[in-house]
């Protein structure tokens, strides 16, 4: 039996393909341009970005100042969907803020590095978890933990962990309601979808955008035998 492919390669660059033939440069699989230890990006997961031909450099789009080197990482889990715009500000961009002025005269050479002996704040990872929708110009704070199947809405600033399949929105961002019951939210995590093999999720993709989980439980049991 000849093993099926993945609906769509994991590994390609700019996946969307228009009507004409055409490659749509504004979509791109996120993983794959990737070049720092610091990061790791699953697959699927995807960054919009609308410059006229598509952006320079996406890692610096999405993660400005997670630098090559830095004490903490960038965790992103699959099929995350990143909006245009969207940012997480990690723990390198952070001043020290415990002294009267928080201006970082360390970074400007060896003279003043070895005047001044920086301690900046590190407040960790950030951690984001699978099928994690961010919504138009997002913006993830240092060492936030996003759950699972949360959706970040347009212009949310997240501050705090977000629970998953949870909905936040606003400044700081708050929950807005919680997108299936608590036994639901059990089972999905249980049955981690993303992490079944790509034909099974290809078979069964439209039982998952749909909403029954008891359909999605049915199609985890089946394939555990």
């Amino acid at each position: 039996m000849v093993e099926k492919r993945p609906f769509v390669d994991p590994n390609s660059l700019k996946p969307v393909v228009l009507p004409n033939g055409e490659s749509w440069p504004h979509t791109v699989f996120l993983k794959n341009f990737v070049n720092n230890p610091n990061i790791e990006i699953g697959d699927y997961t995807y960054y919009d970005c609308f410059e006229s031909d598509g952006c320079e450099d996406y890692i610096k789009q999405v993660a400005p100042y997670t630098f090559r080197g830095c004490p903490e990482k960038l965790t992103i889990g699959k099929f995350v969907q990143i909006a245009r715009g969207t940012k997480f500000i990690t723990s390198s961009a952070n001043h020290q803020m415990d002294g009267i002025s928080a201006y970082p005269f360390a970074v400007f050479g060896k003279k003043w590095s070895d005047l001044y002996r920086a301690n900046f704040p590190n407040k960790g990872d950030t951690i984001i978890g699978n099928d994690v929708w961010f919504g138009f110009e997002s913006l993830v704070m240092p060492a936030v933990k996003i759950g699972d199947g949360a959706i970040i809405g347009s212009r949310s600033v997240v501050t705090k962990d977000v629970p998953p399949y949870s909905i936040v929105a606003g400044n700081p961002a708050r929950i807005v309601k919680q997108r299936f019951g608590d036994k639901d939210v059990k089972k999905l995590l249980e049955i981690a979808w993303w992490d079944w093999p790509y034909e099974v999720i290809e078979d069964n993709m439209h039982k998952i955008v749909d909403s029954d989980v008891n359909a999605l439980i049915e199609v985890y049991e089946s394939i555990k035998k």
